[in-house]
């Protein structure tokens, strides 16, 4: 494992000791700031960044979330990184990708002893509701399995966050009796991503799916499901199917949603 740093203090040996056995798999560029990371790392990536580039910033200023939305992130309440994929090509990737990386996700912070993590359909991790950490898919252009996958996690609420925000997040030191250090969370992250996308390459999204399944916090309750430009529809979620396509019961019949410019909601 290489580690670049640029006027930021990350602990090279922390996050080394951290990802153990998986530090031959990763290449990590550690920033004080940056516009995006998934920006950046798309265009290092283009520039032929081999898989595995990890790019992780102290802070975002033009941070990006699903559907153009803003990404709120300050230097030492949240770990912002993009993680560069390439995933064989006869792999089922991307389909179902952004339930994997929630997955692995989840499994990763539940390993470090947080508890009661949910998963909601396709990209976002609660805690009772209020958003833990959230995750942007980006494919590199002309590379349809290969992925910038962009990650931000809530290590803990920022005081100056507007009050109409912050009541609907949480951070990681509300779920842990003792805070890991920055580099111990990053670590595990990487070493279940890395060990979950080896399934996902080999058996697809259908031999994580019942783990997934389990963590959805709407499954078998009603939803609203918000288009951008079509009316909202609204059913009782039955999980997602081998795919990663959402279902719903709309008056008893099962119906298939997949993902793109859709929010979910409860109704």
């Amino acid at each position: 494992m290489a580690v670049h740093h640029i006027d930021t203090p990350f602990d090279l040996v922390g996050l080394r000791r951290s990802l153990d056995s998986h530090t031959c798999r990763f290449d990590v560029v550690a920033l004080a700031e940056c516009a995006s990371t998934n920006v950046q790392l798309l265009e290092m990536a283009e520039a032929g960044a081999p898989s595995g580039t990890v790019l992780v910033a102290e802070r975002q200023t033009a941070g990006r979330g699903r559907r153009g939305r803003i990404w709120h992130s300050s230097t030492g309440d949240s770990l912002t990184f993009s993680l560069f994929w390439r995933f064989p090509e006869d792999s089922r990737a991307p389909s179902a990708l952004s339930l994997v990386v929630g997955l692995a996700i989840a499994q990763a912070l539940e390993n470090l002893g947080a508890g009661g993590i949910a998963l909601k359909w396709p990209n976002d991790l609660l805690h009772e509701n209020r958003k833990l950490a959230g995750i942007l898919i980006e494919l590199l252009p002309g590379a349809p399995r290969a992925a910038v996958i962009g990650i931000g996690i809530n290590l803990s609420v920022p005081a100056t966050l507007p009050e109409a925000l912050s009541e609907h997040v949480i951070g990681l030191d509300s779920l842990l009796g003792v805070m890991s250090a920055r580099e111990a969370i990053l670590g595990a992250l990487l070493a279940e991503l890395a060990n979950t996308f080896d399934i996902y390459s080999d058996q697809g999204f259908a031999a994580l799916r019942g783990a997934w399944q389990r963590r959805h916090y709407f499954t078998g309750r009603t939803v609203r499901l918000l288009f951008d430009h079509a009316p909202d529809v609204y059913g009782i979620c039955a999980g997602v199917d081998e795919d990663g396509a959402l279902l719903l019961d709309i008056e008893g019949i099962c119906q298939r949603f997949i993902g793109g410019e859709i929010s979910l909601r409860p109704a």
